[in-house]
């Protein structure tokens, strides 16, 4: 038995919804953790040396861990969280977990490129804390921020088809199901074929927007 077009489309679906949902999720977490490990290190505009420690090593914890590990990890949470732990619903709690801490890191390494003589400027001129953070940090940092959220997407995918391990949907799972299982090649091209060209899309949007934001 092979598949068909509709079982393509809903894995598809199914992909879109947990990349989707799990880089909104994990952006609403991430992002402010990558702006609190820049102001409250020693240099930062709120230097909180406890903050960034702790912080610092949380983040440092999950990075440590490969997702597959991680997924299996947190099944008691993610049975709290939605009463399951298989599934598309089951499997976006550890995509948060997994994301949101690499975000956080990413947020961080845009924000440090951004040139201290700009923050100065700023204190200079009065600005307060979250005047620097917004108007200052966040808008020179844009287009560096764009591209690693690009990458932070690009490695969702990945985790999403290491997901499929575990009955997690999306086109990982289509390609353990009836791919690796069941022996059929043809499937585990095509789910190659799906997640390359999702790829190309995703990093040519990136670059675009980044470049268009870079112009102005």
């Amino acid at each position: 038995m092979t598949i068909d077009s509709q079982q393509v489309i809903q894995a598809i679906k199914e992909t879109l919804y947990m990349v989707s949902f799990s880089l909104v999720i994990g952006s609403l977490f991430g992002i402010p953790m990558g702006i609190l490990l820049v102001v409250t290190r020693k240099s930062g505009i709120i230097a909180k040396g406890i903050i960034f420690s702790i912080l610092n090593q949380i983040i440092n914890i999950f990075r440590s861990l490969p997702f597959i590990i991680l997924l299996i990890a947190i099944i008691p949470f993610t049975r709290i969280v939605v009463g399951t732990s298989i599934g598309t619903s089951a499997a976006i709690v550890p995509l948060i977990v997994y994301i949101a801490p690499y975000i956080a890191r990413l947020v961080e390494s845009s924000l440090l490129e951004v040139d201290d003589g700009i923050i100065e400027a700023a204190e200079a001129m009065g600005a307060t804390p979250f005047q620097i953070i917004w108007h200052f940090l966040l808008k020179e940092a844009s287009s560096s921020l764009i591209l690693n959220l690009t990458t932070a997407t690009i490695g969702l995918i990945g985790a999403t088809a290491m997901a499929g391990t575990v009955g997690g949907g999306g086109i990982g799972d289509l390609a353990i199901s009836y791919g690796y299982e069941r022996f059929d090649t043809v499937v585990i091209i095509v789910t190659v074929v799906i997640l390359i060209i999702f790829v190309q899309i995703i990093q040519s949007l990136g670059n675009m927007l980044a470049l268009r934001i870079r112009r102005h």
